[in-house]
């Protein structure tokens, strides 16, 4: 790896993370590839809008939707809103280490990848230990689309996800809510970029502690990943899907 400099767009879909996102800000700004924050708060109802009021950074953007539309539609905004050379998500809630931006970083740097997934299912990285059945949920989520997809993921529905800019800016992405994992899994796979995965800690949080995703949005994803396969697209063509 070169020498860090600032060249990573750090997008954070916000919604309800007053507990969080403050001491999340500082871990990202803390690392010295950061060049811009994009921060999109969607629609929180508790003391986040005011805690990001008094971020003065002048690295840290902060967007405000004017409702609650979804994770997908806060990513989107925010991956339109990037301007660095490299861009990553990161959710605002600390199940994700900042200080492995490098580990997600090099595959780009040294033009093996497009597009880096950290995985949280290989490189015998910390984890904490929680849901049995959110671990089965993933897998299965994995394997399906990688069997829509063709390519051999071990974590499809992981958060961190880094791109060349110019590569994630290109792809029309539509979804909403977590949807947008697959979608974006698909239509990288699809466009044929360059892929890589690299193994990730991961400090996972329970329901109690503000954790979101549900049973729900797996059924939904699992929708998502035949919607956005070839044979999903051709039958969308002809029948509403």
């Amino acid at each position: 790896m070169p020498d860090p400099s600032p060249c990573l767009t750090v997008v954070v879909p916000c919604f309800n993370e007053e507990a969080t996102v403050l001491r999340l800000l500082d871990r990202v700004l803390a690392s010295p590839w950061v060049a811009e924050v994009v921060v999109v708060d969607d629609g929180s109802t508790d003391g986040t809008r005011d805690l990001l009021g008094s971020v003065d950074d002048p690295r840290v953007r902060v967007l405000f939707q004017d409702e609650n539309r979804g994770k997908g539609a806060a990513i989107r905004r925010g991956f339109s809103e990037a301007t660095a050379e490299y861009v990553i998500v990161q959710d605002a809630d600390l199940e994700y280490d900042p200080a492995e931006y490098p580990w997600l970083l090099e595959p780009l740097i040294d033009g093996r990848a497009d597009v880096v997934y950290g995985s949280r299912f290989m490189g015998g990285r910390p984890h904490r230990v929680l849901y049995f059945w959110h671990s089965v949920g993933n897998r299965l989520l994995t394997l399906t689309s990688n069997a829509f997809t063709n390519v051999n993921l071990t974590d499809m529905e992981t958060c961190y996800k880094a791109f060349r800019r110019e590569v994630i800016q290109s792809i029309h992405l539509v979804e909403d809510r977590f949807g947008i994992e697959p979608e974006i899994t698909a239509k990288v796979a699809h466009g044929g970029w360059r892929m890589y995965e690299v193994g990730i800690s991961y400090s996972g949080r329970t329901f109690a502690e503000g954790k979101k995703i549900n049973w729900r949005d797996g059924a939904w994803a699992l929708r998502c990943i035949v919607r956005y396969s070839p044979i999903g697209e051709r039958i969308a063509r002809r029948v509403p899907f």
